[in-house]
């Protein structure tokens, strides 16, 4: 597509394996991947290139504010995205999506508000305007195998 940015994808150098919990805030540079929990909110610099994947197992149980997101699994909090967030057909979002640029695949749900910012207007993670989303339930979704 015309003027796409593409997400970097090089190498992963974080990873919270399926069978790990982290219980805390994790703020990484590069490329992070997470196919566990993680029990806090998850940050990387605003001005760095780096990446966040959460795959169909993996969850936030908190914010999310990294430049770029490709989302597979769950986030119970907001995501910030500075540059450009994928959400892919099994993406779930219980919180407020704040996105530069935006790719939503048919299947994923947002429970809350799509907000539009240029990247000088993203708000803090302590600021975005998020609501009590700690019991909102979520449906699993049953797998097409």
């Amino acid at each position: 597509m015309f003027g796409r940015r593409k997400i970097p994808h090089n190498k992963v150098d974080t990873l919270v394996g399926a069978n790990s919990q982290v219980s805390g805030d994790l703020s990484f540079g590069g490329h992070c991947h997470v196919d566990g929990v993680v029990k806090g909110n998850v940050s990387a610099s605003a001005d760095s290139n780096s990446a966040l994947s959460i795959s169909e197992q993996g969850t936030v149980e908190g914010g999310v504010s990294v430049p770029y997101v490709v989302l597979n699994g769950l986030v119970r909090g907001d995501v910030i995205a500075s540059e450009r967030v994928e959400l892919g057909p099994t993406a779930r979002v219980i919180g407020n999506v704040y996105y530069n640029l935006i790719e939503m695949a048919i299947g994923a749900e947002i429970n809350g508000k799509l907000v539009h910012q240029t990247e000088g207007d993203m708000p803090l993670l302590e600021e975005a305007g998020k609501e009590d989303v700690s019991t909102v339930p979520v449906t699993p979704i049953a797998s097409a195998s």
